[in-house]
């Protein structure tokens, strides 16, 4: 009842908005324009992407970076395939033909046509990731479940979307399906939170298989090293891998990207070796009649395998997960001049080796390299493991930060690491958490087998996941023609399940580590955005009317002390009911008092000079303003305060002086006054409430409200720490909440 309470007066408020911008466009006709409406001045605002033209210098120097950031894990993949698939030894020479066969096309289709030319089209403002694709379909059609929007955001021109000109019928239907049922819109956020715990899964596994089979290498040269040794070593390796993130990716990628194209030179040069001294006849694998006889042969073995042939193409949403770090073309350039090429010959270099010596399959990468190339090959091996894990470390950052700014995550830190480029960011928590991981499951399997089977799962998931989004941008947004998004369909998503009903088909096998994972990183993220909901609805409901803040602060009991006063909290609309609270406690108000609203918009980036909207609470004497500071997903809020600060006023020095346009004489004594309230002191007065469900609630809500939310509210970072205020200047105003 109290969610249906409102959301009417949501949908009250956006026909206001209407009615403002209706009286908005009719003032303008005579000269005049109001700007007493945030709605109105919402729409203002500039493309900040649109009007960036990337030199080639620039793209050049991005795809070089990006090799050392998204393609280690991808790059580093010949290690273990072809072990992987033929764990039981090669029963036919041909078996041999019939798995390239597969590699090829499988690294043809997924990462180069599926990802870098088809997926990399759907970024969001130059932005990539699970939560990428969320933001679009929600700015497409109202399916985010906070009513935090305005009318007017639809006009911000990084909000709007790029149509064709027809209309399209059948996307309009998809739209008002999904928009008119609350399961579409749940199915849609769970399926989000699911995708994006695979892809902290990954960055948990990456790290483990990639070190753990460069490592191995070792052992051809010292056979008394066991799996113990192996595992501390790769332990060692990788405890100092997360030390070195806190450097960044700027420094990290830079420090990365020799080695790595090392790496793939060297991997290409000793493929094209092989190839030529063994079987160039291999090539003839390009025939997929091949693939065909490989399962007429093997039947059921030949579709377990396939849960190896998979791990060709893994860390391939690196590419997208991370196009934010970069952009789109130089991803593309990286892929198809370097990355492509070189893994191609890699895997024919290795079949053309097996066919001349097939019992060395279970060590196929260190036994095809030359002899005088081994120890050069191996140091290069373990340089570019760390890579590997490098890229799914940095996706894993970025998709968090997303998921944050949209209501769907704990509160972290967030730390931008490169004031050259944007996007590029570290989180030191989870850096934490997820080393801890690394190191458990690596002393726990202390081999490749199991972390292999649970990789598979991870990477296949997000994968189709993927494929999912795709499918409802091609129809809804994109509005490709029916015969387009059926072949899309039935090119990927039909490989794709193929995939992972054969990975599913080791869940016992160590799959269930990371469906264990998601599951739980799911009831984290979805009790913090259930409870994060419920109290935007209550504030909602209580919210105080202007008519009664003019009431309070007209009161001459209520003493207005000098200084200036920032009152944070969520709410987009209206006065929030903790002011109510602090009245009743705390008779006294600032001089100057701006109600600061912190809103996230389902897009990457704000134009930092538009980023405040204000307006007046009450008559102008009163000097009670209200502002809404709007931020994407993929911004940082925890720049210094004085500059917060700084832009801040100096935003609400702007609105008075354009109030001059509205033939206000007083706007220079207006701005003596905030410049002197200024002079005498700023406070940050953080509403924090501490919800509890209502007494009456049922045993679950209760446990989520009580237990789950508070808790994950006790260990992670406090509103004010994420916006760096300076302790002495702060002042929480506590308020019991019951849901």
């Amino acid at each position: 009842m109290a969610n249906q309470e409102g959301e009417e007066n949501y949908k009250e408020e956006v026909e206001e908005g209407e009615k403002g911008k209706e009286e908005a466009s009719s003032s303008t006709v005579i000269g005049l324009r109001r700007y007493d409406s945030l709605d109105i001045e919402a729409a203002k605002f500039t493309s900040e992407h649109s009007s960036k033209n990337e030199d080639w210098g620039k793209i050049m120097a991005l795809a070089f970076q990006s090799l050392g950031v998204v393609y280690g894990d991808l790059g580093t993949s010949p290690l273990y395939v072809i072990s992987s698939i033929f764990t039981d030894g090669i029963k036919h020479k041909d078996d041999i033909l019939g798995v390239l066969s597969l590699i090829y096309y499988t690294i043809t289709l997924i990462p180069l046509v599926k990802y870098a030319l088809i997926v990399l089209q759907a970024t969001d403002n130059g932005h990539g990731g699970t939560f990428a694709l969320y933001s679009l379909i929600c700015r497409h059609s109202e399916v985010g479940l906070i009513p935090s929007q305005q009318a007017e955001d639809g006009e911000v021109s990084n909000f709007k979307l790029e149509l064709p000109n027809h209309r399209s019928e059948r996307a309009s239907k998809i739209k008002t399906a999904l928009e008119g049922t609350m399961f579409a819109k749940y199915f849609l956020l769970i399926f989000t939170m699911l995708g994006t715990s695979m892809v902290i899964g990954d960055g948990i596994l990456t790290p483990c298989i990639s070190v753990l089979s460069a490592v191995s290498g070792l052992q051809q040269a010292d056979s008394s090293l066991n799996e113990d040794k192996m595992a501390w070593i790769s332990v060692a390796i990788l405890i100092l891998l997360f030390m070195l993130q806190r450097f960044g990716t700027d420094k990290v990628g830079y420090s990365f990207a020799p080695v790595i194209t090392i790496w793939f030179i060297s991997i290409t040069g000793i493929g094209i070796f092989n190839f030529f001294k063994y079987d160039p006849w291999v090539f003839k694998a390009v025939n997929p009649m091949y693939i065909v006889d490989y399962f007429r042969r093997n039947g059921k073995a030949a579709w377990v395998s396939l849960g190896g042939v998979v791990l060709c193409v893994t860390g391939v949403e690196a590419l997208f997960a991370d196009v934010g770090h970069f952009s789109v073309k130089s991803i593309q350039v990286s892929m198809c001049g370097l990355v492509y090429p070189s893994l191609i010959f890699a895997y024919t270099g290795q079949a053309s080796y097996l066919r001349e010596n097939m019992g060395d399959v279970a060590s196929i990468f260190y036994k095809s390299i030359p002899k005088s190339l081994y120890w050069p090959m191996f140091v290069v091996s373990v340089l570019a493991a760390i890579i590997a894990s490098q890229a799914m470390i940095s996706g894993t950052f970025s998709i968090i930060q997303q998921s944050l700014y949209l209501g769907c995550f704990p509160r972290v830190k967030i730390v931008q690491t490169s004031t050259k480029y944007e996007g590029q960011v570290y989180i030191p928590e989870m850096n934490y958490i997820i080393m801890i991981m690394c190191v458990l499951i690596t002393l726990g399997f202390k081999n490749t087998v199991k972390i292999g089977n649970a990789y598979g799962i991870a990477v296949v998931f997000v994968m189709t996941l993927t494929s999912g989004y795709m499918v409802l941008i091609m129809l809804m947004i994109w509005k490709l023609s029916i015969t387009n998004v059926i072949l899309y369909v039935l090119v990927f998503g039909s490989m794709e399940l193929v995939y992972l009903s054969s990975v599913l088909y080791k869940f016992t096998d160590g799959g269930y580590i990371p469906i264990g994972f998601a599951v739980f990183l799911v009831a984290v993220m979805l009790i913090w955005n259930y409870v994060y909901r419920m109290k935007y609805m209550y504030e909602m409901e209580n919210r105080v009317p202007t008519e009664k803040v003019t009431e309070i602060v007209s009161d001459p009991s209520l003493r207005r002390i000098p200084g200036f006063g920032f009152f944070y909290s969520e709410l987009v609309k209206g006065i929030p009911p903790i002011f109510n609270h602090y009245i009743a406690n705390v008779p006294a108000l600032h001089s100057v008092l701006v109600f600061v609203s912190v809103k996230s918009l389902p897009i990457s980036r704000v134009p930092s000079d538009e980023r405040f909207l204000f307006r007046h609470v009450g008559p102008r004497e009163l000097f009670l303003f209200r502002c809404i500071a709007r931020y994407g997903y993929k911004e940082l809020r925890s720049n210094e305060q004085e500059t917060f600060e700084f832009l801040l006023v100096q935003g609400l020095k702007d609105f008075i002086k354009q109030e001059t346009i509205n033939m206000n004489p007083q706007i220079e004594e207006d701005l003596d006054v905030v410049e002197r309230e200024m002079k005498k002191g700023v406070i940050h007065l953080f509403g924090e409430s501490e919800v509890v469900a209502r007494r009456d609630s049922n045993w679950l809500k209760m446990i989520v409200i009580d237990y789950g939310y508070n808790c994950l509210k006790r260990n992670t970072r406090q509103q004010n720490e994420v916006f760096t205020i300076p302790r002495h200047r702060l002042l929480k105003v506590g308020m019991n909440v019951e849901l």
